[in-house]
């Protein structure tokens, strides 16, 4: 997964929780979004995944709408369905509900032609977690500058 340039990276994720486990998902897109996906212009600002009806879908994901798309252009905030195995979605699924955490989307990219998700199941850090994490950030980036 790593070799695949995203195309959309949720930086602010790992600032704002702290990620457990990530796997991997399709995404269902239509004609002009995959379009504008290849142009780049979308984001994750806002964006979170939820499980309903035992299924897994993407809320507030932005995909700009296609400028040759005219008509065939749809809600650029629309819900869209995540793909994955029933076992993965029915395990977090129980990991949301029992242990309180978040699902999060943390990159897309393109993987063999097909547009693939990467969702975190993640937990929100506390004010001084965030702090910490800041200190350590500027700690290692003086130790690389051998500053002391």
């Amino acid at each position: 997964m790593s070799s695949f340039s995203p195309i959309i990276e949720n930086r602010k994720a790992r600032f704002e929780y702290e990620i457990l486990e990530t796997l991997e998902t399709g995404i269902e897109l239509k004609g002009t979004e995959v379009k504008s996906l290849r142009l780049g212009k979308a984001s994750f600002s806002g964006s979170y995944c939820q499980v309903e009806k035992g299924e897994l879908w993407i809320y507030d994901f932005h995909i700009s709408p296609y400028e040759q798309g005219n008509i065939f252009n749809l809600d650029p905030k629309r819900k869209r369905k995540l793909l994955a195995h029933r076992g993965e979605i029915f395990r977090l699924y129980n990991a949301v509900k029992r242990k309180g955490l978040t699902l999060i989307p943390l990159k897309l990219y393109w993987k063999r032609g097909m547009a693939k998700v990467q969702v975190g199941l993640a937990r929100g850090k506390k004010l001084y977690d965030k702090r910490e994490s800041i200190k350590k950030r500027t700690m290692e980036k003086e130790s690389r500058r051998g500053d002391y």
